[in-house]
């Protein structure tokens, strides 16, 4: 099971929403001593029980399982429920969540939550066959004739670092809305790929031709030096060309504009074919800008900082519409708004939030903007 989806279950369980089934893959994952302490974990950061491990009453609690359990008609599920039982006590070890359940504020009402969707990580061989990617597993991947061309470390793929002087052979790694990925190309760069992202590269550069790659979303790169070698980021709109760097690309579909934020080095910019004058170099601290449909790119000094949190987990948004930031928190939950207060939406914001689920971020708007907000699983109406 995923981090994702165990994190998903644990959610529905704590706010008595899991299923039969979910209920028996839960308690089946918590065999393991290592789940037992994820379970802890996770509980404990993001729903800020700590006195809940201290305070709980494991008699009540039991009785409540006992209730819930006689509560069902048919014998068939009692007698599934036999097997969730006798994993109740591990349960009541790990934390007493239906005390916690019944005791506090944070989850009286089961529209409090937010339930993510599950989407996979694809890794797409040219433009033929395609495999899901597992964060949690490691294992060697291999293309269509079975020979190793990298390896997956968790969230990270690592390609062979060689040259080829064959012909470019093409893999492509789709980032669905909620996750984020890492890969290690074959010379050595790495990129950070942000949620709703889809990323083009050769699976091993060839020897006297430039390096280039196809970019849709958002990524962040730091590029191996390599003189002979130009490294290219191909956008929708702008290209970036670098020797060896660091900087933030973000050129989602859906946005209007595209952003190249440099961070260490220097990148030109420039659409369509190169040439001498259309070029527009950054040095780091800068962002090139270049808005859908125009021809134009704009540069601007910025804090680096604020482009690149998002590689550590943190969300900024500065000087941002609320329009803006809830497309923000689709990709990077996986969720959907659906903002009925279209006022609101032109509103400007300033906020940032470190590795937070989105209940904390939805509370702070609320509180500190009385933003009123109704949740159904993984769809948020602004009201």
């Amino acid at each position: 099971m995923t981090v994702k989806k165990s994190e998903r279950l644990i959610v529905k369980y704590i706010t008595n929403q899991a299923d039969q089934k979910e209920i028996e893959k839960l308690t089946k994952w918590l065999e393991k001593d290592e789940n037992k302490i994820t379970f802890k974990e996770f509980v404990k950061t993001n729903y800020a029980v700590d006195k809940v491990m201290y305070t709980f009453d494991s008699t009540e609690v039991k009785k409540q399982l006992s209730e819930r359990i006689q509560s069902e008609k048919s014998v068939f599920y009692k007698r599934r429920f036999s097997s969730y039982y006798k994993y109740a006590a591990i349960l009541i070890l790990v934390l007493g969540s239906f005390y916690f359940y019944t005791n506090s504020t944070l989850f009286h009402h089961k529209d409090n939550v937010v339930v993510p969707r599950e989407d996979d990580i694809v890794l797409q061989f040219g433009n033929e066959s395609e495999q899901t990617i597992d964060p949690s597993e490691e294992r060697n991947v291999t293309d269509k004739f079975g020979n190793i061309i990298g390896k997956q470390s968790k969230s990270k793929l690592v390609y062979t670092n060689t040259l080829s002087s064959g012909e470019l052979v093409y893999n492509t790694l789709k980032i669905p809305y909620g996750k984020k990925f890492e890969v290690q190309l074959s010379d050595g760069t790495i990129v950070h790929l942000n949620s709703g992202t889809s990323l083009r590269y050769p699976v091993q550069f060839i020897k006297n031709k430039g390096r280039q790659v196809f970019l849709t979303g958002e990524a962040y790169f730091e590029v191996a030096k390599d003189k002979a070698h130009p490294f290219t980021v191909n956008t929708q709109e702008v290209d970036v060309e670098v020797l060896g760097t660091k900087f933030n690309v973000n050129s989602y579909t859906e946005d209007t504009s595209t952003d190249i934020v440099l961070v260490e080095g220097k990148v030109s910019l420039y659409k369509g074919q190169k040439t001498n004058d259309n070029q527009v170099y950054l040095t780091p601290g800068l962002k090139g800008t270049n808005v859908k449909g125009q021809s134009t790119i704009t540069k601007a000094e910025v804090n680096t900082d604020y482009y690149t949190a998002w590689v550590k987990g943190s969300l900024v948004f500065k000087n941002e519409s609320f329009a803006s930031i809830i497309k923000k928190l689709e990709r990077n939950y996986n969720v959907t708004f659906i903002n009925r207060n279209k006022a609101l939406g032109k509103e400007i914001f300033n906020a940032r939030f470190d590795n937070e689920p989105i209940e904390v971020v939805l509370k702070y708007f609320s509180d500190s903007y009385a933003i009123d907000y109704k949740i159904d699983e993984d769809e948020i109406v602004i009201r």
